[in-house]
């Protein structure tokens, strides 16, 4: 089941199956859907952690998640899940992370691919160089992520 709200990054919605969020996705426009089912207390907290990140009091997120891809795929979003809050990590670091250096190529496909995006935080994985590169819902938003992290992780390091 899904349902949808606003969030600082625009409309987002959350897809639960058998108690464990399966995919996110950044909407157009300002329309959210909402539903229920026996997932839907999954989904209100996966919404309760989201509004609690973007308001910097959480940084790592509890909830049951259960992506759907290839081995490969399934081996680089955990490795995803390793890069510290208002860290990043180059798709090369990921690809030697999953014991494979020269498939920094494969890491970015299976980031582009991610169901879960946030949650498996592929908006933390930057170019070689340092340069933002690759985010399905833009590199605007991306940079906004980021930029929350960066923002909250110094406030609490000035405390």
């Amino acid at each position: 089941m899904t349902i949808s709200e606003n969030t600082i990054v625009g409309p987002i919605s959350i897809t639960a199956c058998n108690g464990a969020v399966t995919r996110l996705q950044f909407l157009e426009g300002s329309e959210c859907r909402s539903a229920n089912s026996a997932d839907l207390r999954i989904l209100k907290e996966a919404f309760m952690q989201l509004n609690l990140y973007f308001s910097g009091e959480l940084r790592e997120f509890n909830i049951p998640l259960m992506p759907m891809g290839s081995a490969f795929m399934l081996k680089v979003w955990r490795a995803l899940l390793r890069i510290p809050y208002a860290s990043t990590a180059s798709y090369g670091d990921i690809a030697r992370l999953c014991g494979n250096p020269k498939a920094a190529r494969a890491v970015g496909m299976a980031n582009n691919r991610n169901p879960i995006p946030i949650f498996i935080p592929c908006h933390r994985v930057i170019g070689a160089d340092g340069s933002l590169v690759g985010f399905g819902a833009g590199l605007e938003i991306k940079a906004k992520l980021l930029e929350l992290e960066s923002r909250f992780a110094l406030k609490m390091r000035k405390k």
